[in-house]
């Protein structure tokens, strides 16, 4: 019930600045986000790759409201894929972005978003990995999905989002798993209305499931976005209908939560691709974070309350 009043927080200038100046805030975001600029996540990419582990890593930041600001987000995941591309890893690290962040939302914002988005993507395909596009809210789907299908007409292995929550999803999964498309599949973590989108975790949950099944049967490469044990359970059973190999899907968590599923899943041969964001815009990330998941919430509060 507290997840709605959380996403309508996140958007909250004054809660912002609330939760930033708590003492404990730091050291509880430090369990969710590892770091705030590319020399401070170097030693992490290094550290779960060596463990088996392959990252989509995510620079923080979305509420821009500037044309400079969106270069600048463009500049900053350039700066990521160099040094990728330095550690050697661009086999095993892949990169997630938020339009919203490249200027999807500003004047002319989808053809600014695609035009800086577009370099990230070339120099992840030169160093031979890839980017992934995430879900926003509703109402950025139809840019987005038309920036991805853009994309994929040059560097095909582009990879986008849909939630499960959404009533349009299931039509979204039967057309990305026809083309190929490599697919996150998550619950969703925006706050919608009850006209686009189910609210009940009962309802949630059965629309991943039919939603799973469709990636699984489909052509292209699910990427299973939870932490949900029974779900995972679920996801293993679907691969092994649709006759899928270990390598022809995976499972993604975020980091700094459920790190021992992580090891457990990458020690059975799964591919097990942990998402890790960085940065010092983590207001957002963080508190959709704490929305999706009540343990999540106790963990800051208890945090909060023994720190305090």
């Amino acid at each position: 019930m507290l997840g709605p009043v959380i996403l309508a927080a996140s958007r909250s200038d004054r809660m912002r600045r609330l939760v930033s100046a708590a003492p404990v805030t730091k050291q509880v975001v430090d369990r969710f986000i590892p770091g705030e600029t590319v020399d401070e996540i170097v030693p992490i990419i290094e550290d779960l790759t060596a463990k088996g582990l392959e990252l989509t890593m995510d620079v923080v930041g979305e509420d821009i409201t500037t044309p400079e600001q969106a270069t600048a987000a463009r500049d900053a995941y350039l700066l990521l894929v160099e040094r990728i591309k330095d550690l050697g890893l661009g086999t095993r690290v892949e990169m997630s972005v938020k339009l919203s962040m490249f200027g999807q939302a500003l004047p002319g914002g989808h053809e600014l978003a695609l035009a800086n988005v577009r370099p990230v993507v070339e120099a992840a395909a030169a160093i031979g990995t890839t980017v992934t596009l995430d879900a926003e809210d509703h109402t950025t789907l139809d840019s987005m999905f038309a920036i991805h299908d853009e994309l994929r007409k040059d560097f095909p292995q582009t990879g986008c989002v849909i939630q499960a929550y959404l009533f349009r999803t299931e039509a979204d999964a039967r057309r990305l798993a026809e083309n190929g498309s490599r697919v996150r599949l998550v619950k969703g973590a925006y706050k919608e209305p009850a006209e686009v989108a189910y609210q009940q975790k009962h309802e949630i949950d059965k629309a991943y499931v039919r939603v799973l099944r469709t990636l699984m049967e489909g052509e292209g490469y699910p990427m299973v976005g939870s932490h949900d044990p029974r779900l995972i359970s679920i996801a293993q059973e679907l691969a092994h209908q649709a006759g899928r190999k270990l390598d022809e899907y995976e499972f993604q968590m975020l980091y700094g939560i459920r790190g021992d599923e992580h090891l457990r899943l990458a020690a059975e041969g799964h591919r097990m691709r942990v998402y890790t964001a960085y940065g010092t815009d983590w207001y957002g990330y963080f508190m959709r974070r704490l929305a999706e998941k009540p343990a999540n919430l106790r963990f800051f509060v208890r945090s909060m309350i023994t720190k305090g």
